[in-house]
């Protein structure tokens, strides 16, 4: 590392003479060479150094970490607006352009004290490559609606702008084939709680050894979220599959999709004041014969935990692309299982 310290020259220098020296510490894992000069009102020094402590290169990731660029689409949704407060929360350098609708383009809201200028889709392409010119070590999270997925996975693509997927929906097999192809980094997670991923890698685990374990038994889903949710949760359909692995035979359409905010409270015990930001599943299972029973639940209220999240895959996926890492498509149980968490 190097650089210059300019400081008036009267502190170091006396009268019209000239200071010169030279420093070297070569017994510590530091090394400097210090060298000054004078010219006009000044002293230049030309510091190089040598860091090879672990803290300080520990210190110099999280600086390259907290300039991190990263653009929140879409910033007019409740979703997005978290992101952006964890972002910055997190140091990261939060881009003032957002996709939204058509309907909101030319809006700009404010968020976190930052005011973000909403683009509608006609834009999306020329304010993108705008973006990108500006930083090119951008990334983008991606928090929309289900029915502009596919769409916008193939734009961050052809332009070449690493992704991170937290909308569900879509088509999700041609999203894995649209990043596949483009050879572009990614993080695509239909769950972006750490701790709820957490559970479902335990799933995962459980369905690969101990398939059939749930054989015969029936199984019950009520899944509740905010009314303006309009897909089924990606959580829920990923539980479910690690039930169908164990044994348990269950079609998505059978799903409780309980949106009505009086049952919300009454029957889930959903608080009110999270009735417009919460998730809360339940997975009953029970045997043939109706003698045993087994419940898996997980209650969420705020969107806090997917934020979070959200920004531990971007800071993830940073450095993946620092590395050139061969994988270039990853999900949030990558992310947990390299201590990617803050």
């Amino acid at each position: 590392m190097a650089f210059i310290l300019e400081v008036p020259a009267n502190l170091l220098l006396r009268q019209h003479s000239l200071v010169s020296f030279s420093i070297s510490r070569r017994s510590s894992p530091h090394n400097y060479t210090c060298v000054s000069r004078k010219q006009s009102n000044f002293t230049h020094f030309s510091i190089s150094a040598t860091l090879n402590s672990p803290s300080i290169q520990s210190h110099m990731d999280h600086a390259h970490a907290v300039a991190l660029p990263i653009m929140v689409n879409s910033c007019m949704g409740k979703m997005g607006q978290a992101v952006v407060e964890a972002g910055i929360s997190a140091g990261l350098h939060i881009i003032p352009a957002s996709f939204g609708i058509e309907k909101d383009a030319g809006k700009t809201v404010k968020v976190g004290g930052k005011d973000i200028q909403v683009h509608g889709p006609s834009d999306r392409e020329t304010v993108l490559a705008s973006v990108l010119e500006e930083y090119r070590n951008l990334i983008v999270v991606d928090f929309t609606v289900p029915n502009a997925v596919n769409d916008n996975a193939e734009l961050y693509c052809k332009a070449g702008v690493p992704f991170v997927m937290g909308t569900t929906g879509g088509d999700r097999d041609r999203l894995y084939k649209t990043v596949e192809d483009a050879g572009i980094y990614a993080v695509i997670s239909p769950q972006m709680g750490k701790q709820v991923v957490a559970f479902l890698a335990a799933m995962e685990i459980m369905a690969g050894q101990f398939p059939g374990a749930f054989s015969g038994y029936t199984l019950e889903v009520l899944e509740s979220h905010q009314a303006t949710k309009l897909d089924i949760s990606g959580t829920a359909k990923a539980v479910i599959s690690c039930f169908q692995k164990l044994g348990v035979s269950f079609d998505l359409d059978h799903i409780q999709l309980i949106r009505d905010p009086k049952q919300q409270i009454e029957t889930l015990g959903v608080p009110e004041e999270h009735i417009n930001g919460h998730a809360f599943h339940t997975y009953r299972l029970k045997s043939p014969d109706g003698t045993v029973s087994f419940e898996f639940q997980h209650n969420v209220c705020g969107r806090s935990i997917y934020a979070e999240g959200a920004i531990d895959a971007a800071l993830f996926l940073s450095k993946k692309i620092q590395s050139k890492a061969d994988k270039k498509i990853y999900d949030m149980i990558d992310v947990l299982r390299e201590g990617s968490m803050r």
